[in-house]
């Protein structure tokens, strides 16, 4: 977390560990999803798992630990994948890291009409305002949201936007993990 600011709220420093952990990994990455749990009380009940995460030092206590989950299906939409998610109890939140091409507000008006997803996206591909985004976005069982965008272009810890409401409709869809 050597970039991560101390006074943020823990949700921020996670989604920032995160962000900063998918970065070291390089670009072009398959999306990454991460369970949120407390790290007090990870360290309480499951001390072994603790000390293999290097959670051994009880001053970060308020935090919380990010554990990266199985690799996401290929073959699948996320959106479809994301509807099949339970999580126990002990997950108190997620998290997803995930790359796309995002446009300007300004380039809405250009989308040619009739297009469907595959032409849509390969309209984006090809427009010559795309940018490389790895967004990732984190919410907890009580509704908090964060989320952390890094663009290819500007890929740099100082560059990386955060905020609550950068990915909305994102953050909806992990919030939704955690419906009855």
């Amino acid at each position: 977390m050597s970039n991560t600011p101390m006074a943020a709220s823990p949700l921020t420093r996670a989604v920032l560990e995160i962000d900063e952990y998918v970065s070291g990994l390089g670009w072009d990455q398959p999306a990454r999803l991460f369970a949120l749990v407390d790290t007090a009380r990870l360290r309480a009940q499951e001390p072994s798992l603790a000390a293999q995460l290097g959670l051994e030092d009880e001053s970060e206590s308020a935090g919380l630990t990010p554990i990266e989950q199985d690799e996401i299906p290929s073959g699948k939409p996320l959106d479809e994948f994301l509807g099949t998610i339970a999580w126990p109890g002990a997950v108190v939140g997620c998290a997803l890291a995930v790359e796309r091409l995002m446009l300007p507000p300004s380039a809405e008006a250009q989308v040619p009409s009739g297009l469907g997803e595959a032409g849509l996206a390969r309209w984006v591909a090809e427009h010559p305002e795309r940018q490389e985004v790895r967004m990732t976005v984190a919410v907890l069982r009580d509704g908090s949201r964060e989320s952390a965008l890094r663009l290819r272009e500007k890929d740099s810890a100082t560059e990386v936007l955060t905020g609550p409401d950068l990915v909305p409709g994102l953050a909806e869809a992990l919030a939704a993990t955690f419906a009855d």
